[in-house]
């Protein structure tokens, strides 16, 4: 068997342009799916699809380990966010192959399954945008959080840390531990809640500050409290108080996540499949993960086939905790790709199709062409100018 073509796709979806991943095989019919969604990256994602495409044309799909180290080592340059989201929706589409060819799920092929089900969480507004980073008064935070519980969730994510610099004012501080407080008191003590910084803070006292403030309503972890890197402040943090920190999304190489693990300081690992290198990648760093005694709970708010990519490796490593899903991001989120995602009491189901178990309508795909995305991240400006981070 070989690797007759590679080819992408771009849906957009408002605030992210969807990059599905075509690879074709030359046994007729068997083409594999992938993505390599990267935000307000589209562009470069395509183009770097493109340049690493000669890597693999005449290739056995099926040699996985061998084709990406094909993409990683015979590029020399190292990849970064962009190149490392091309390589990922490669090696998804590839594993896509090899599950239609042994005609198995591709969790069967990453180890077999270790769940019956997998607890997942959304976002507030189900994953709208505006729900979910223009939410900044408790009544409206409830409101929606209500609503979410309702749908069947028993866990959802809050973006409800302001625009931060170095310094946390303190009316700022006393929001969010309001905040919080109206979100345990409206869903009770049986609903999980998250809470993500997105980075905002750029010290730990800032951080901090938070942190304290919304301890009291016991938050099951707190997300990117300060910037991806910054490994000392992050250890500071983790000598600072009991709550547990994850982080791990925006990180890309091995190497990174070594060092993260190094400091000893999060409980919850969050690879990005789609960014981190894909399946193999994202098992190599929950079985890093799982010697140390770190959970892991993948980033995940992209599009479809990301999500059924996360639904493979949740139902077959051990260490895995919580799901994060966007199935609300657009209202036609499920017609662009027929997939197992299915959702019973707050857990995905276990699927049994052939590889991923999708179905790309590519027609549907032609009715949302490429736009571009919503630059929300420019809202990240301070009353008095300054830049900080989204």
């Amino acid at each position: 068997m070989k690797i007759t073509a590679i080819e992408t796709r771009v849906v957009n979806a408002e605030m992210r342009n969807w990059v599905f991943v075509k690879v074709s095989t030359d046994e007729p019919g068997l083409v594999g799916w992938g993505e390599a969604t990267l935000e307000w990256k589209t562009r470069a994602v395509v183009g770097a699809i493109e340049d690493l495409t000669p890597l693999l044309l005449g290739r056995d799909p099926r040699d996985i380990e061998q084709a990406y180290r094909a993409m990683t080592k015979q590029s020399f340059w190292r990849l970064g966010a962009v190149g490392m989201s091309a390589v990922s929706g490669i090696e998804l589409a590839l594993w896509d192959i090899l599950g239609k060819h042994l005609n198995v799920p591709v969790w069967r092929l990453l180890g077999g399954k270790v769940r019956d089900r997998v607890g997942v969480y959304t976002h507030l507004g189900m994953g709208d945008m505006r729900a979910v980073y223009e939410t900044d008064s408790a009544d409206v935070l409830v409101e929606r959080a209500r609503e979410v519980v309702e749908n069947g969730y028993t866990a959802f994510k809050a973006v409800i840390v302001p625009y931060t610099h170095y310094h946390a004012p303190l009316p700022q501080i006393d929001k969010v531990a309001r905040m919080m407080d109206a979100l345990r008191s409206a869903v009770g003590d049986e609903i999980e809640i998250m809470v993500d910084f997105h980075g905002r803070p750029a010290s730990a006292g800032a951080a901090l500050a938070y942190i304290e403030a919304l301890a009291p309503g016991r938050p099951m972890f707190i997300e990117e409290p300060v910037q991806p890197g910054d490994l000392q402040s992050l250890a500071n943090l983790a000598r600072r108080t009991n709550l547990p920190l994850a982080t791990g999304e925006r990180l890309i190489d091995r190497s990174d996540f070594d060092a993260l693990f190094a400091t000893g300081a999060i409980d919850i690992v969050q690879p990005d499949i789609c960014h981190c290198g894909g399946l193999m990648e994202a098992k190599k760093i929950a079985a890093r993960a799982e010697a140390l005694g770190i959970g892991v709970a993948p980033h995940n708010p992209l599009g479809p086939i990301a999500g059924v990519a996360a639904l493979h490796f949740a139902v077959s490593t051990p260490n895995h905790v919580i799901q994060e899903e966007m199935v609300g991001a657009v209202p036609w989120y499920f017609d662009v790709v027929q997939g197992p995602i299915r959702r019973v009491d707050g857990c995905w189901q276990v699927p049994d199709a052939p590889g991923l178990g999708i179905v790309v309508d590519e027609d549907e795909c032609a009715r949302h062409p490429y736009k571009q995305e919503v630059l929300h991240t420019q809202n990240a400006v301070l009353p008095d100018g300054t830049i900080v981070d989204w």
